[in-house]
């Protein structure tokens, strides 16, 4: 049985149909409001706006819950590896062995850069922030692809493309590395998984084979799973909203990395690394900055805690801090920033200011040292984010081209402006 909001507004009622998702949660359908009423509604910051409606990610921010298409991001962690998750975002299916080793097969065959491209890499400073690169070679692309730029691709052209950007951001990620250290690009290679590959990339010496451990590789492939698709966030929403527009993959694609680039998106792993080498530097008394936190008047902020979404744990962060244990262990390092998270974790936890408020360690809050343990340095960690969240970023914006009723973007706004002013020429303004 169909069920209806109503609004009451001027003495006059009308009904808005209450759409339910297979969670249960539940929308208001307000598409016909402007057009019955002539109002709209204020939302700022989307908090309570569904923008679409989607099967790629399922959140619930109070349960600390995470699926992939309906997998739970914990079994994905420990059971599948990076490619098979693309593979389950964008296509909406685990992958059989044959569709599996096919995506492999097609990211192989675009394991490279156009030579022209590749020179694009000597004009940037060697001091350019590694996300402006990025964000310049993927744009860069369409160039180097007239034949992808219409809106409306075949299912093959689509496969072409989607193997394309992923073999090529990683590349891209891995020179624009080495490109800032005058160091020589290495070349993919198709004999390696996904992380292995970047890693080789990343590392090797000229002439020589990176020796990859299988802890490291591990560790990395993980990151990129846990990082691979969250909902309609600001990225995500931002390649959807350009997608919109019927722009190419690879130019939604590199607005979705600007977004990601901000220190309240991507770039918050960043921001907390550097917050704990702060507190090391000041001597490591954590405690010191819990209560600069917690004081109104301090422009202090605690990195890493809390999430727009997540008012449980987020379960990312249960992950994370379980694989940052296990790689420093294995691999026999002993980082002091590490103390510093798991002594600042313990001690908000049992500070009545954070758990009032629900202000749970993020995914972002030891992400960021196991990169360090990796060997990646603190100004391509958002880098790193933007590599993991392609296959999501690609299955939205498929999703978003691919539906039957997909409109352009087009927000409304309440104008708080002046009106009908005058002009003054210029020899009469004071």
């Amino acid at each position: 049985m169909s069920k209806f909001a109503k609004l009451e507004i001027d003495n006059t009622s009308i009904s808005l149909p209450v759409i339910e998702g297979t969670a249960h949660e539940k929308a208001i359908d307000i598409s016909s409001l402007r057009k019955t009423t002539g109002l709209v509604t204020l939302d700022n910051g989307y908090v309570n706006t569904a923008s679409c409606q989607s099967e790629v990610t399922f959140l619930n921010g109070e349960e600390g819950v995470l699926q992939f298409r309906g997998y739970s991001i914990e079994e994905l962690a420990s059971r599948s590896d990076f490619l098979e998750v693309c593979y389950l975002l964008i296509y909406g299916e685990l992958p059989s062995a044959t569709e599996l080793a096919g995506l492999q097969e097609r990211i192989n065959t675009h394991g490279y850069i156009p030579d022209n491209l590749k020179k694009f890499f000597s004009h940037y400073p060697k001091d350019a922030h590694p996300m402006g690169v990025l964000t310049g070679m993927v744009a860069s692309l369409t160039a180097f692809n007239p034949e992808f730029l219409h809106p409306f691709l075949e299912s093959n052209e689509k496969d072409t493309i989607i193997a394309k950007l992923l073999a090529k951001l990683k590349i891209i990620a891995a020179h624009t590395y080495r490109s800032s250290r005058g160091l020589a690009p290495v070349d993919s290679r198709d004999d390696l998984s996904f992380s292995a590959d970047f890693l080789n990339m990343m590392f090797a010496e000229e002439g020589k084979s990176f020796d990859i451990k299988p802890e490291i590789e591990k560790a990395l492939d993980l990151l990129l799973i846990l990082h691979a698709d969250h909902e309609q966030n600001c990225s995500a929403s931002t390649v959807r909203l350009v997608g919109s527009s019927n722009a190419n993959l690879f130019a939604s694609i590199s607005s979705g990395i600007c977004a990601l680039w901000g220190p309240l998106h991507g770039g918050a792993n960043q921001a907390v690394i550097e917050m704990m080498e702060a507190i090391q530097k000041d001597g490591g008394g954590y405690k010191k900055f819990l209560a600069k936190a917690k004081d109104k008047t301090d422009t202090f902020r605690l990195m890493g805690f809390g999430h727009r979404v997540y008012k449980n744990f987020d379960p990312r962060a249960k992950i994370i801090k379980k694989a940052c244990d296990d790689v420093l262990g294995q691999l026999g390092i002993h980082d002091p920033i590490l103390e510093i998270a798991k002594g600042l974790e313990e001690a908000a936890l049992e500070d009545s200011y954070f758990v009032e408020r629900k202000l749970y360690p993020n995914v972002d809050f030891y992400s960021g040292i196991i990169y360090r343990a990796i060997g990646i340095p603190t100004n391509m960690f958002t880098v790193m984010f933007a590599l993991g969240r392609l296959p999501g970023w690609i299955a939205q914006w498929k999703e978003q081209i691919e539906h039957p009723d997909s409109k352009i973007g087009r927000p409304r706004q309440i104008y708080q402006g002046k009106l009908n002013r005058s002009y003054t020429p210029l020899s009469d303004r004071n």
